[in-house]
C-alpha cells in the first residue's frame, strides 16, 4: 500500500497541478450540475432547458461549444444533439455559446496524464477519472487534442435526451397524458390523436420543470449517427456563403492592421509614420506593444500604409538569433540537468546484446499557416467589451482582454466564430490582445484587426524544432533494444506561460507517441530533454507526436532492416496491444503487403498510437526519372465508434497529407532573430500532382470513442521515409525531405 500511495501521489503531481485540486473537491462537487450560462443572456421569448438547448418562437438553437476550425466540430456536435432531441440537423440553428466553465473539456487533462492510452490498469483508470473533475473545476473551455468527439459524445446526447423528455413531460402535463403516450419528431411532440405541438409552444412549461434524466438511445436505433452524413456546413462552404471570423462586418467599424518588431519582443527604437499618415483612407496610427496599429477605412489601405512606416526596431536580449545557434542549443541539451522525463525504462538498454545501430534525426520549426489570416474584432466600452474572433480557448481570450481593458472578466463577452483553419494556431490569441489594445484607444467603435499574411507568418508561435538520438541493438534477426532520446522546447511551458498559468512537472508532449508506443521490445528506454526556453512554441497538429512518430518509427525501421526482418512482420511480433496489432494487420491486408517490390518501387510502413488512436499507414513510392513519386497511401485506424464515416475518412486523409506535405517541403528558419519565411511561396505544402491515391479503413474495436483530427498525421512522415529507403536505399533522417531527395 505504501508503494501504491507513493506512485499515485507522484502521478497526480506530475500530470497536472489541477488534477490534485480536482480530487480534493470530491465526487459530490463533480456531480453537482453546472450553472446554465444561457440563463444570463436570454432575450424576451427565449427559453433554455440546459446549457446546450435554446428555444424561441422560431425554433431550436443547439449550442455546439467546441470551436470549428474546419474539422467539422459544428456538424458532429449538431448531430449528437439532434439525434436525441429529434430535430433535423440540417435545419436547426447553432451557436458556439458563451465563454463558460459549463463547457469544460474533461478529456484534455486526461490526455496530459503520464499513462499510455492503451493502459487500462487500475492506476491509469483512476488518474483519468480524476482528470475529468479537474477540467470542470478550472473551467477548461478548450477545443484541442482531438477531444471534441470523445468529450462531447455522452454529454451532448444526454443533454438532447433530457430536453426531449422534459418537453414530452410538459406536453403530457398540458393534455393530461403520460410521456409514454407521446412521441417526438422534427422538433415537435406528437400526441396520440395525431396533433403535433412544436417545441417552441412547450418550451416555457418545460423550463419550469425539473429536467428529466434519461439514458441516450442505443446506437441500433440511431437515425443519423453512424451513417454517411452530409456536414451541416458543406453547402455554405461549397457555395462561398459560409461566414468566417474575418467576414464579420459591424456598423461604424474601423479596419486595422499591425506592424510589430519582426524580432518578437525587441521593441521600437524610433519611427517615422508621416508617409503612412498621408495615405488615402488612413484614420490614425497608434502605439501597441512591440509596434504600431494602422487604422483605416478598409483592410488593404491599412496594410499598404503599415508597409510605409519607417521603423528602427530594437533587438531582443538574451535570445539566440539564428537557426544554426538553435540547433547547437538543442544538440547540447542531452544532459542530466535538462532531463525532463523518462516514462519508459524497461530492461537494461546499456547492457543489451547484439549488433549496435545508432542514428540522429532532426525536424525543424513549423508554422501553422492556416489559410484565413488571424483576425479579431473588439468593441470597448467602459461598461462592457465585446470580442468577435475564432478561438479554441474562449475563456483564455476573455481573461486576456479583461487584463488589457482593466475590466472584470464578467464584463467581457466573447462571441466565438468559425475559423478558416487553425492546426493549433487558434489556441493562441496575440492578435486578439492587439485588437483590444487598439479598441481601448478608440472607445465605442468596433475595431476589426486583420493581420497581413507576412505579419501572421513572422509572428506565429511555432511547432518546436527537435533532435532525437537513437541507439539500439538487433540479435538473431529481431530487435532486442531501443534507446531513444529527444530534445525539444516545452510546448506546455510556453503556451501555458503565455496564459499566465504555471506549468508543473514533465511535458509529455516532448516524448508523446514514443514513450507509449505499444512495442514489447525487451530493453527499451525513451528520455525527454527540455531545451531551455527560447523561441515561443505552440501546439501544432498532433503536437509532439508530429515529430516523435518520425523519430521512433524511422529508427525502429532502421533496426528492423539491420536485423534483416520484414518491417510489417517484425512490428506485428513486437506489438503487445491487440487493437494496435489489428490495425497494423489490417493496413497490411489493404495494401497486399508482400515485402520488397524492387525496380525502383518501395513501400514503407509506420504505426503510431496518438491521441488514443492506433493508426497504421503504408505508402508506395516510385523512383522516377524526375524524382520520387507518391503512388498510393493506405490508412487504417481504430476510433472505437464511427459517428460520421465520411468526415472520419476526410480527417484521417487530411491529417496524413498535411503531415506528408510538411515532411517533404516545410521549415521555418531564423536569421537575426527573425523568421525568414514570410508567405506561402517560401513555405510550400503538398501540391495536387504530388498527392497519392488514398484508401482508408476505420475499425471499431476500442472500448472508448476517440477523435480523428490528429492521429492520421504522425505515421505519415515515417512511412514515407521508410518507403524511400525501400525504393532507393537512402535513409532520411532530417526534414524537410526535399533537402535530400527530389520529388516528382
Amino acid at each position: 500500500m505504501a508503494s501504491f500511495g507513493k506512485i499515485a501521489r507522484r502521478t497526480f503531481l506530475i500530470g497536472s497541478a489541477a488534477v490534485a485540486g480536482g480530487v480534493a473537491f470530491g465526487v459530490y462537487a463533480y456531480r453537482k450540475p453546472v450553472e446554465n450560462p444561457l440563463l444570463a443572456e436570454l432575450e424576451p421569448g427565449e427559453t433554455t432547458l440546459n446549457p446546450f438547448v435554446l428555444i424561441d418562437a422560431d425554433g431550436v438553437t443547439l449550442i455546439t461549444p467546441r470551436g470549428d476550425v474546419g474539422q467539422g466540430a459544428i456538424s458532429i456536435q449538431t448531430y449528437l444533439l439532434a439525434e436525441e432531441l429529434d430535430v433535423d440537423p440540417q435545419t436547426v440553428r447553432t451557436s458556439f455559446g458563451p465563454a463558460s466553465g459549463a463547457y469544460y473539456n474533461g478529456k484534455v487533462a486526461a490526455e496530459g496524464m503520464p499513462f499510455a492510452a492503451w493502459d487500462a490498469g487500475f492506476l491509469s483508470t483512476q488518474a483519468r477519472k480524476a482528470a475529468g473533475p479537474a477540467g470542470k473545476f478550472i473551467g477548461l473551455h478548450i477545443t484541442g487534442g482531438s477531444t471534441t468527439v470523445p468529450d462531447m459524445y455522452d454529454r451532448l446526447r444526454a443533454a438532447g435526451a433530457s430536453a426531449r423528455e422534459t418537453l414530452k413531460l410538459a406536453a403530457a402535463n398540458r393534455f393530461t397524458l403520460t410521456p409514454e403516450d407521446l412521441k417526438t419528431e422534427g422538433g415537435q411532440v406528437l400526441l396520440p390523436n395525431g396533433d403535433a405541438i412544436p417545441y417552441a409552444d412547450l418550451a416555457a412549461e418545460a423550463a419550469a420543470l425539473d429536467p428529466v434524466s434519461v439514458e441516450p438511445r442505443a446506437p441500433e436505433s440511431w437515425t443519423w449517427l453512424g451513417k454517411p452524413a452530409r456536414r451541416t456546413d458543406i453547402v455554405a462552404k461549397s457555395t462561398g456563403t459560409f461566414r468566417y471570423g474575418g467576414d464579420l462586418v459591424l456598423d461604424d467599424m474601423i479596419h486595422a492592421t499591425v506592424v510589430t518588431n519582426p524580432a518578437m519582443g525587441g521593441g521600437v527604437v524610433s519611427h517615422d509614420d508621416s508617409a503612412a499618415r498621408a495615405m488615402r483612407g488612413i484614420l490614425d496610427i497608434l502605439p501597441i506593444t512591440d509596434g504600431f496599429a494602422v487604422l483605416a477605412d478598409n483592410d488593404w489601405r491599412a496594410m499598404k500604409a503599415a508597409r510605409a512606416i519607417d521603423v528602427d526596431w530594437g533587438t531582443p536580449e538574451g535570445r539566440l538569433a539564428s537557426s544554426a545557434e538553435m540547433w547547437e542549443a538543442h544538440a547540447a541539451a542531452f544532459t542530466e540537468e535538462n532531463r525532463d522525463s523518462r516514462f519508459a525504462d524497461d530492461g537494461d538498454v546499456e547492457a543489451a546484446p547484439g549488433n549496435l545501430v545508432t542514428a540522429e534525426y532532426r525536424v525543424p520549426f513549423l508554422h501553422h499557416a492556416p489559410l484565413e489570416p488571424a483576425n479579431a474584432t473588439v468593441r470597448y466600452r467602459p461598461e462592457r467589451t465585446e470580442v468577435w474572433t475564432a478561438t479554441q480557448v474562449p475563456i483564455f481570450v476573455r481573461d486576456a482582454v479583461a487584463a488589457i481593458t482593466g475590466q472584470e472578466a464578467e464584463a467581457v463577452t466573447v462571441h466565438n466564430l468559425a475559423s478558416g483553419g487553425s492546426f493549433g494556431h487558434r489556441l493562441d490569441y496575440l492578435w486578439v490582445q492587439q485588437a483590444a489594445e487598439i479598441a481601448v484607444q478608440v472607445p465605442g467603435r468596433p475595431v476589426r484587426l486583420t493581420l497581413s499574411r507576412e505579419q501572421d507568418m513572422t509572428h506565429g508561435f511555432l511547432r518546436p524544432m527537435a533532435i532525437a538520438r537513437g541507439r539500439g541493438t538487433v540479435e538473431n534477426g529481431t530487435v532486442r533494444s531501443l534507446d531513444l532520446s529527444i530534445a525539444a522546447h516545452s510546448v506546455t511551458e510556453s503556451q501555458i506561460g503565455r496564459a499566465g498559468l504555471p506549468a508543473a512537472g514533465p511535458d509529455i508532449a516532448i516524448v508523446a507517441a514514443a514513450w507509449d508506443a505499444p512495442y514489447a521490445i525487451p530493453d527499451r528506454r525513451v528520455t525527454g530533454y527540455r531545451v531551455p526556453a527560447g523561441v515561443a512554441v505552440s501546439s501544432w497538429r498532433s503536437v509532439g507526436a508530429s515529430h516523435n512518430g518520425f523519430f521512433f518509427e524511422t529508427f525502429l525501421d532502421e533496426l528492423i532492416a539491420e536485423a534483416g526482418a520484414d518491417p510489417v512482420e517484425e512490428r506485428l511480433r513486437l506489438i503487445h496491444d491487440p487493437a494496435s496489432r489489428n490495425v497494423l494487420a489490417t493496413v497490411a491486408d489493404m495494401a497486399s503487403w508482400t515485402g520488397p517490390l524492387g525496380d525502383g518501387t518501395g513501400r514503407g510502413v509506420a504505426f503510431t498510437y496518438a491521441f488514443g488512436v492506433p493508426c497504421a499507414q503504408i505508402i508506395e513510392v516510385s523512383d522516377t526519372g524526375r524524382g520520387i513519386r507518391l503512388d498510393k497511401l493506405w490508412i487504417a485506424a481504430d476510433v472505437g465508434r464511427v459517428l460520421d464515416p465520411v468526415n472520419l475518412e476526410s480527417q484521417l486523409t487530411g491529417g496524413a497529407l498535411f503531415g506528408l506535405g510538411h515532411a517533404i517541403h516545410s521549415e521555418i528558419t531564423f536569421e537575426d532573430h527573425t523568421i525568414q519565411q514570410r508567405n506561402y511561396h517560401e513555405y510550400e505544402g503538398m501540391r495536387l500532382w504530388q498527392t497519392p491515391e488514398v484508401e482508408v479503413r476505420a475499425l471499431e474495436t476500442l472500448p472508448t470513442i476517440r477523435g480523428a483530427g490528429e492521429p492520421g498525421l504522425p505515421p505519415a512522415a515515417p512511412a514515407l521515409a521508410n518507403a524511400i529507403f525501400a525504393a532507393t536505399g537512402t535513409r532520411l533522417r532530417e526534414m524537410p525531405f526535399a533537402r535530400t531527395v527530389t520529388f516528382a
